[in-house]
């Protein structure tokens, strides 16, 4: 048996006694949500940096349902925390520039109020009389904290699971003390599929012989006929997390884990069964769990998490609405417990909304708990520390280059884009020429690494937007400080209202696109002047080496081979105006170019241009 076979999110996580933790406790009394009252409250919390003059550099880390405050370790005799990995001096989240607060959330068991808390008034564990809390409630007691810190406003919120539910109500309930707000892998409400596993982890739960109605708190444990009586109930609290466990792990993580050996079990010390991998990594992992954490507790908060609902569609827009931060939301592909779709909800009710809001669904084999998890950290953490940088900084910085050393621009390797882009000044000026001013707002589609937003910004407009199907361009976006949604244009643009944007650029990426007339018609819908550039194959070279040779065209802007091309699309200046004479479309303008001789072409260009850019609305 190898160790790490039994590694999980879990691993760094133990009852060891806290080293760092501190308290703040708070006598004024806490009306909760749902009715109930707290009449004494104690939040216990960790930080790690310092908080800098201007107190503009605090950022809240939001833990999950069975998180705690420990999120990092502070020194060489410190236990490592929970999210390792992400927070320390020179990790993503540097602390040698950010001041970071985990607290434990309220209703929890690691030294922040909650069952296993005395209560004042009988001096004994509050148990199951313990008042119904909500998300809300959770987001107060931290709003307390931070009172108590003397921190007015945070650069940034940051959670994961349940703890982006806490990032959304801050975000919403406390807009002006939220610079940027960071949900990972989480929803505006749980999926069904998501309910049901709770449901039955808290049954395990209740039903555990042990549990006693949930007063078990002076239950001595003892033998019984030579058997060790647990005086908790363990079983039920073990069994809940291997339901857990599974749910955050994909089906293609459990495959890695545990198919190559399925029938050969770890050697663990259980007493749930343990015959084959998998079930004894779930022994192993429930066991584990029962050892720092508490059933009232686990029952109480998951019901909270239950209980978030921000609704869907106008209703979640409508309640996102009074946020006024940045925004970055991250999921992971194959995350099946906070599903994608339920991060582009959150997406695209901001986009709905008009708030600037960058996504990216980054690809990982881990399920949910890939942000916890060092597989996908390049990614996840890349767009964590830059977003946060970009925001702390106020926009762009000075290190930040435009094009790369050789004066060529950075695209993906998936790009169609080679070479320094020479239509970019004539992009600007055709911006120009139709009025465009600081104060429009231009989404740009197929926005590769946001150069072209890049531009604009620095001349100081301030509304923009780009979509982008490349990962690593979505990660250059964010680093550049560019709002840029990971997404496929053939799905559409549904999440944006008629006329949203002044302009809509689609630049050489109609020619790579499967839908065109989708595409053309969502743009002429949400744009009041849409630029489209593309590639024009009437090019008189490309003519010649089809027709004289015999060879597919490769000539001008077009420097792919005829197998590894993305184009699908072999259509000319002419052809294009014909589509829009078609489709009803107005062209105001069209300007050509020849990217060989670096000339505007004023002359056929349907044969001496390699390039077109053409503004045309619909009225």
């Amino acid at each position: 048996m190898k160790e790490d076979l039994l590694q999980s999110s879990d691993s760094l996580r133990s009852a060891s006694p806290l080293k760092h933790v501190q308290h703040a406790t708070f006598q004024e009394p806490l009306a909760l949500e749902r009715g109930g009252r707290l009449d004494r409250v104690q939040v216990a919390y960790e930080t790690h940096g310092q908080l800098n003059q201007a107190a503009d550099n605090a950022v809240l880390i939001c833990h999950a349902l069975s998180g705690d405050s420990h999120v990092a370790g502070h020194d060489e005799t410190d236990d490592p925390g929970w999210w390792e990995i992400l927070v320390g001096p020179d990790k993503y989240l540097d602390t040698n520039r950010y001041f970071v607060i985990c607290p434990n959330l309220l209703g929890g068991c690691r030294g922040t109020t909650g069952p296993n808390s005395p209560d004042p008034a009988t001096g004994r564990p509050y148990g199951p009389d313990f008042p119904e809390i909500t998300i809300a409630d959770i987001v107060e007691a931290q709003r307390r904290l931070l009172d108590h810190l003397g921190i007015q406003r945070l650069l940034g919120v940051i959670g994961g699971s349940m703890g982006g539910m806490q990032v959304l109500h801050w975000a919403t309930a406390h807009p002006d003390r939220v610079r940027a707000a960071i949900p990972i892998a989480a929803a505006p409400r749980l999926t069904s599929q998501g309910l049901a596993f709770d449901v039955i982890g808290r049954n395990a739960i209740t039903h555990d012989p042990n549990f006693r109605g949930g007063h078990y708190y002076d239950v001595q444990a003892g033998l019984t006929h030579g058997v060790f009586t647990p005086a908790f109930p363990v079983g039920g609290l073990a069994i809940a997390r291997m339901i857990g466990h599974i749910s955050y792990l994909s089906r293609q993580a459990m495959r890695n884990k545990f198919s190559h050996d399925r029938n050969r079990p770890r050697q663990v010390r259980s007493q749930f069964e343990k015959d084959t991998s998998v079930a004894s990594y779930l022994a192993y992992q429930g066991d584990k769990f029962v050892e720092r954490f508490d059933a009232n507790s686990y029952i109480l908060i998951s019901r909270a998490m239950d209980g978030f609902d921000l609704g869907e569609g106008r209703q979640l827009a409508a309640n996102l609405a009074p946020a006024r931060c940045r925004w970055l939301v991250i999921s992971f592909t194959n995350d099946w417990l906070f599903p994608p779709d339920q991060s582009r909800q959150i997406v695209d009710a901001l986009l709905a909304g008009g708030k600037g809001v960058s996504y990216c669904n980054v690809r990982s084999g881990c399920g949910h708990d890939a942000f916890l998890l060092e597989e996908d950290l390049e990614a996840y953490g890349r767009l964590i520390g830059d977003f946060l940088n970009q925001t702390h900084a106020g926009g762009l910085t000075e290190e930040e280059p435009e094009e790369d050393a050789g004066g060529r621009i950075e695209h993906p390797d998936t790009s169609i884009f080679h070479g320094r882009r020479l239509d970019y000044d004539l992009l600007e000026r055709v911006l120009r020429e139709q009025g465009a001013g600081t104060e429009s707002s231009v989404l740009d589609l197929g926005c590769g690494g946001g150069q072209m937003l890049l531009r604009l910004k620095r001349q100081g407009w301030r509304r923009l937007q780009g979509l982008e199907i490349d990962q690593a361009a979505v990660l250059s976006c964010v680093r550049r400080g560019i709002d840029a949604i990971h997404t496929d244009l053939n799905d559409g643009l549904p999440q944006f209202a008629d006329k949203q944007f002044d302009f809509v650029l689609l630049s050489r990426t109609l020619q790579a696109v499967v839908d065109v007339q989708g595409v053309v018609e969502d743009m002429l819908r949400v744009g009041r002047r849409c630029v489209v550039s593309f590639p024009n194959f009437g090019f008189e070279p490309l003519r010649r080496m089809l027709s004289h040779q015999g060879r597919a065209p490769e000539a001008g802007v077009l420097k792919h081979k005829w197998y590894n091309t993305p184009n699908i699309r072999f259509f000319t200046i002419a052809d294009f105006q014909d589509f829009c004479r078609e489709k009803g479309a107005v062209v105001h303008e069209m300007v050509a170019l020849n990217t060989e001789t670096h000339r505007e072409v004023t002359k056929d260009a349907n044969r001496n241009a390699d390039l077109a850019i053409f503004v045309i609305s619909r009225p």
